[in-house]
């Protein structure tokens, strides 16, 4: 059984990391709300982006003038997969989700017989697949300095997975992040950007009688670079609000949590604290009885 000073030094230790687990709640809020305006503000230009591009692509087919980056290789022996996680933990499941997912596909795809390569965006994604597929990377980005990330940081992530492309080293690209829909609720989710991939939705948005200037061909051309930009953004994006949101759930969790652990130790406490007292007061008075 611990002793009284123990017991009084956990309950002060437990309060101290209740403290901090409170201002990380407090500080996760506070990016939460910058981040989420972040994302939501970016899925109307990348919806209409891609139903723009969708149109654009009914419109080519696959014809032996489409572009490579819509026509792909013609084969999907070779998969890239880029798994976009944090630089820092402390965020619930956020970043095991998302590893989870993306492990699932690299499984599925070797029993498949297919040959995998990963490319990892944040350290925290990198460290967990490391240890199961560290063979099969091929490249990791870091954002740690990166205070608040930008269509900057998308576009030099694009382009490395765009000369990989040209250079023959992939045939299908996969983007893994989370989707964000509120503070409880974020979704692992996998996207195809090369070959580009779009829903037929987005192309009979956009249907009508529209004659192009240059040719379809030349427009899809110098758009689908943008577009795995862009959804690699909205990727990024995404992610940001996704983790502040698991973290603040997380920490919040974890101030209720140490909330408990306090009553708990200080009900425990004052059990050992009567119990030191009655002991105290019989032999008082069993010595007193004695003479």
């Amino acid at each position: 059984m611990p002793s009284l000073k123990d017991l009084k030094n956990r309950i002060s230790s437990v309060k101290n990391t209740r403290k901090i687990t409170k201002a990380m709640q407090m500080v996760a809020a506070a990016k939460l709300r910058r981040a989420q305006e972040a994302a939501e503000d970016a899925r109307p230009y990348a919806e209409r982006f891609n139903a723009v591009m969708a149109g654009l692509a009914a419109s080519v087919g696959q014809s032996d003038t489409a572009p490579k980056l819509l026509a792909g290789t013609g084969s999907d022996q070779v998969q890239l997969l880029v798994v976009m996680t944090a630089e820092r933990g402390l965020c619930g499941g956020f970043n095991a989700n998302i590893a989870k997912l993306a492990r699932q596909k690299v499984l599925g795809l070797q029993a498949a017989g297919k040959t995998v390569k990963i490319l990892t965006v944040g350290k925290k994604g990198r460290d967990v697949l490391k240890r199961e597929f560290k063979d099969l990377f091929v490249g990791h980005v870091d954002l740690t300095e990166v205070k608040r990330v930008g269509y900057v940081d998308a576009q030099g992530i694009a382009k490395d997975i765009l000369a990989r492309f040209d250079a023959g080293e992939f045939d299908v690209a996969t983007i893994f992040y989370s989707k964000f829909q509120n503070v409880v609720t974020q979704i692992p989710t996998a996207q195809q950007i090369i070959p580009a991939e779009f829903d037929a939705e987005g192309a009979e948005a956009t249907s009508g009688v529209v004659d192009y200037e240059p040719s379809e061909e030349a427009i899809l051309a110098d758009l689908l670079p943008r577009g795995v930009a862009t959804q690699i953004f909205a990727g990024l994006l995404e992610n940001g609000a996704s983790e502040q949101g698991a973290r603040m759930s997380a920490m919040d969790n974890a101030t209720r949590n140490a909330g408990e652990m306090i009553d708990k130790l200080t009900i425990e406490y004052n059990r050992s604290r009567q119990a030191v007292i009655t002991n105290e007061l019989i032999e008082i008075i069993s010595g007193a009885e004695a003479l």
